[in-house]
This record gives C-alpha cells, structure tokens and sequence, in this order.
C-alpha cells in the first residue's frame, strides 16, 4: 500500500475555530474516488440550495485524490466551492509543491473542507494529520509575500484580489507560481477571511511498486503525442496552434488571428527563457521568464489573453503582466477579458477612458485596480469594482454585453469557437462556465472541419468530459493523464487496494459529472444557461463566414442532452439517476427531466 488508507477528512468551522475528522462513507469512496467526485459528493450533502457564495455556509474544500503524492508530472489538488462568478460547482486545480506536502500534512486524510467565517484574518495549519486556526498577520500582502512569509511550509493563498473578493479571484500556490485560478475560489477564501493553508508535513514516501508504475507511465507519456509537444512546448503550444488553425481571440474577440504572433509565441519564449519547471522525474513544465521585479511561470494563458487578446505584441510586457495577475491573486483568462471589455467599451463610447489596445502602462493600471492595487489609480465611475465583478456585470450595468463572449457568466479562454461548433458545444456544457479544460474537440475539429458530424462532435465532447470526471478525481497532472485514457488509472488504483474496471471508472466519471449537473439544476440552471454566447454568432473580421448557426447548434445540443441521458430542457432524466445509482444523492430541492416540460431553448 503506499500509505495508509485515505478515509477521512478534516472539517474546520472558522466561525468557531473547531476541527473535526469525519470518516468518509465507504460508498462515496467507492462512487466517487476523491479530488472532483468526493468534493462534488461532499458539497451536495452538505451545502444547501440557493446559498450565497460568499456566506460562511459555503463550503471550501481542498480536495486530494487516492494517489496524490506518487502520481508523475506536476502534482495537484483541487479546490472544491460554490463559485460567486456562475453560482455553478466549481472545481479548479493547481500544482507545484503545495499538493504533496498537503498531503503529507493530511497523513492518510482525502482532504480539508472549510465553513464558516473567521471574525478576523486567520491561517489553518495542517501537520500531522490535524489542523489548527491561528490568527495571520499576512492579509495585505501579495501572493508572493505571504508565500515568502512561511518559508518552513508550502501555502495556498489569496492575494489582494482575494481579500477584495474579486470574482475570479485566484488561489495561489508556490509564490504565485501555481493558482487554482478559474471561478473565484480566491473571493470565497477571502470572503471567510482565510489568508493562507500552511502545509507543514513532507510529501508522503512513494513505496517500490507504484515508483515501478510512475516510471512506466512516465516513459508511456514521454512517447504519447501529448507529452512529445509539451516537452518542446509546454502550454505555449498552445497559442501558436491557435493562431495558424484561426481560432486565436484577437483584440478582444474581434479577429481570430494575431499579427504580433511572433512576439509572444513559443519562440519568443524559448529565446527569453531562464529555465523549465521540472518536478522530480522526467515531465517538464512551463518556462521560466525573469522580469523586473523577479520570475514568473509563462504559461499559454497569458500569452493568448494578456497578449493577443489585448493586442500586445511583446513578452516582456505580457510576462509583465501575468506576473501582475499572479502577484494579486487574479485569473489571467477572466482578467484580461474584463480588460479587453474596457477597451471595446472605450471604442464604443459605452464608457468614457482612454484606454487602447496595446497600451501596457494603462492595461497594467486598470488590472491592479481590479485587483485590489492601492497605486493603481482611480479609475472614473467605479469601473474597476465592476469589473471585478465580471464581464457580464459590466455589460449589465454600461451596456455592451456582446463585446466578450461568456457563458454562466464565465468568459471564453481564447481559443475562439466560430467555425468549431463543437468548440462551441463544449464552452456551453461546462460544468463551471466557459472552460477549455473539460473538452477540447478544437485541436481535432480544426482540421477536420465540415467532414466531423454531430455525432462525432457530441462523442468527442461526453467522452472527454466523462474521462477527465475520472482523472480530475484522481487529481492528476491534466497532460500526464493524457497517457492514462486506456484503463483510467486502474492499474494504479489497484496498487493502493481499490481495482476497478475501466467499464466501471467509465460508469463513475459518467456518475460524476451527472451529480455536478444536478448541483447545478438545484440551483436554477438548466437549458437556458447552456447558450450559444451573442458574440459568436457574428463573424470575425477575418473570417465573415465564421459565425455559429445558433439553429445548427440548438440541434448538437439535442444530441447531446439525449447521449447524457437528459431530457430536452437539460436535466437528467428519473431513470438516467436511478441508471447511476444517483438517487440517495438527489433531494426534493433537485428538479429532474420527467417529460412532463417542453423542449427547447426557451423552456422553463
């Protein structure tokens, strides 16, 4: 075994200072595993409908799965809450070293759920298996500095943004080097005045037989088509595929190209960088690039929506930039949509400032403004506290809602779907809001184009949703787990006494994902949030052929619905719950699909 059994977890109550070591149910490992599944589990049990994000009965979890600390690649763990930008389950997930010595810390528990509200500033200390609350004298410092301040342990912290419960505010780990970044987690954390986790244990010894599976599957990855491009790449790929296939958002949303692609591509950032992360083993992670104020991990993120999102041209200033957003807590992808917002806004005359596309020195003022940045300026009209609310806050209250594309309210990462309607299908279906991670068809439809049928677009989009359901419950590296879609970690699960099939880990990632559905109709959602956004049924500037059909897409959405096992308005089915032995997670507060309501996009 490599450690012993991962049964419990550790429930703190902040507004009492208590910590309590709950016994999971056996059941709930078995259909849920850990990392998503059991936080997703754990939150509908334990989280009423219609609760406010930001009160202190939201729950907080910071979730491991049942092989963290001997997985290869970059080690992770998910944080589980009730996001304040969708009001959707949200899952986000870093890395670094954080992940392994929590779970050291947590000796055997799956994780650490969090209620309640400190009356002032507070860390939680996790060693030895228990926890603690103690008063921290950090709140005020950036993401780095509060880091820095606990230099025997590894953190996961809010930053400024975090603190002013900005709505996609980060939690950041390994001095802002890693973030759970998508959703807000960081505002919820903030929101209960929780500064820091401050994990004091080592990570766990990996023993002889799961070292013996890490190092097979290490060179299985080196060799699988994944690893070959993240090793040359890293997530940097990303951005110039993007540009050469057209869906690169540009300036806003308004091309689907970039011009400038050259200064912010890969290699531009082969030729600035000072260095790769590379955690133990062979996996290697995103470049290094040092500014003036130290160094920041250039991810691909930030090149697509700090860069060619925001027409600027230069590294330097991008890595600028996202260290900026790093340091404060920030989403690079929601930050810099909110920016590019602006700067539309500005062209429309929606909104009276002197902001530009390509103008550094003003994007780099608003984003600290947004961020909580006391020198960043005043800004007229409260449009940073607006904006830290999110771009459809901001259309609501200016105008200009389809300046950026958003669904639930999250707004597109930069991969641009016009032309991909499968793209489009997966944006639409995302559990969380607007997420590129759940599904990916782009980098096959791309290049297959009109030749992909509805059913290979519905196909590919289930399929990848209900295998990452699986792996994220695993909490493994996302490119590692590339190389694990033939048997889903049945091998490894074997190894720490938990065989499965991989019909049955099929059957759970399936179970999973339908339970975060159910979540999320409990709170009001359904077909109608499952939209094409406005701003892709118009074509690009480059593309005048490019727009969605939103008639053509009203029907993939049919397909996939009835692939789930959902009824037409977007709800699971009685018989799809009782088919996945759902029925003692559903309340009387949870609305299913009992054909009793019409189809169609505008049914209640």
């Amino acid at each position: 075994m490599a450690d012993r059994p991962r049964e419990h977890v550790l429930a703190v109550d902040l507004s009492t200072g208590s910590v309590e070591r709950r016994r999971v149910p056996d059941r709930w490992l078995e259909r849920y595993l850990g990392g998503k599944g059991l936080g997703a589990r754990y939150l509908y049990e334990h989280l009423g409908a219609g609760a406010d994000p930001r009160g202190p009965a939201n729950v907080l979890g910071f979730v491991l799965g049942p092989l963290s600390g001997h997985l290869p690649g970059q080690s992770r763990h998910a944080v589980i809450t009730k996001s304040p930008l969708t009001g959707t389950f949200l899952d986000s997930y870093s890395g670094g070293t954080f992940p392994d010595r929590l779970a050291g810390s947590l000796a055997g528990a799956l994780g650490l759920f969090v209620t309640g509200r400190a009356d002032e500033p507070v860390r939680i200390e996790v060693e030895d298996g228990d926890a603690r609350v103690a008063p921290t004298d950090t709140w005020g410092l950036d993401t780095v500095e509060t880091d820095a301040a606990f230099p025997d342990a590894a953190t996961a912290s809010v930053g400024p943004a975090g603190e002013r419960e900005v709505a996609y505010a980060t939690v950041a780990s390994d001095g802002g080097d890693h973030h759970a970044g998508r959703g807000g987690a960081g505002a919820v954390m903030g929101s209960k005045r929780l500064k820091a986790i401050v994990a004091r244990g080592d990570a766990p010894e990996t023993p002889p037989e799961i070292e013996r599976l890490r190092a097979a599957l290490e060179e299985r990855y080196a060799d699988h088509g994944t690893g070959q491009w993240q090793a040359a790449a890293g997530t940097m790929e990303s951005v110039d595929f993007a540009n050469e296939v057209g869906h690169l958002a540009t300036e806003g949303w308004q091309r689907d190209r970039f011009e400038g692609i050259e200064g912010i591509g890969i290699e531009a950032v082969r030729e600035a960088a000072t260095g790769r992360e590379v955690p133990d083993g062979d996996v290697p992670g995103d470049f290094y690039v040092e500014t003036d104020d130290g160094t920041v991990v250039l991810r691909g993120a930030a090149s697509m929506t700090l860069g060619a999102g925001l027409g600027i041209d230069d590294l330097e200033d991008v890595a600028v930039l996202g260290e900026r957003c790093d340091r404060l807590g920030l989403d690079v992808i929601d930050a810099g949509n909110a920016v590019a917002w602006a700067i539309r806004a500005t062209q429309a005359g929606v909104i009276d400032s002197e902001l530009a596309f390509g103008d550094v020195d003003g994007i780099g003022r608003l984003i600290g403004a947004i961020g909580g940045d006391a020198a960043a300026g005043r800004w007229p009209d409260s449009l940073p506290a607006t904006l830290a609310r999110g771009v459809e806050a901001a259309g609501e209250r200016y105008g200009g809602e389809a300046f950026i594309p958003t669904v639930k309210s999250m707004a597109l990462p930069s991969y641009d779907p016009r032309g991909a309607a499968g793209m489009a299908l997966a944006y639409a279906t995302s559990d969380r809001g607007a997420c590129h991670r759940r599904a990916r068809p782009i980098e096959t439809e791309a290049f297959v184009g009109e030749g992909w049928t509805v059913a290979d677009r519905v196909e590919t989009v289930v399929g990848a949703q209900t295998v990452r359901s699986v792996l994220w419950s695993l909490v493994i590296d996302d490119f590692v787990g590339e190389a694990m879609w033939e048997d889903l970690g049945g091998e490894w699960l074997a190894a720490v006494g938990r065989p499965y099939t991989t019909a049955e880990l099929t059957r759970i990632g399936e179970r999973i994902w339908t339970l975060v559905r159910l979540f999320n109709a409990r709170e009001g959602f359904d077909r109608r949030h499952d939209r094409l956004p406005e701003p892709l049924r118009r074509s690009t500037e480059g593309d005048p052929g490019g727009a969605l059909d939103p008639e053509g897409f009203e029907r993939i959405l049919d397909a996939y619905y009835a692939a789930r096992g959902w009824g037409p308005t977007g709800l699971p089915t009685p018989a799809t719950v009782e088919r996945l032995d759902l029925g003692e997670a559903v309340d009387a507060d949870t609305p299913l699909d009992d054909g009793s309501v019409g189809a169609g996009p505008d049914a209640p």
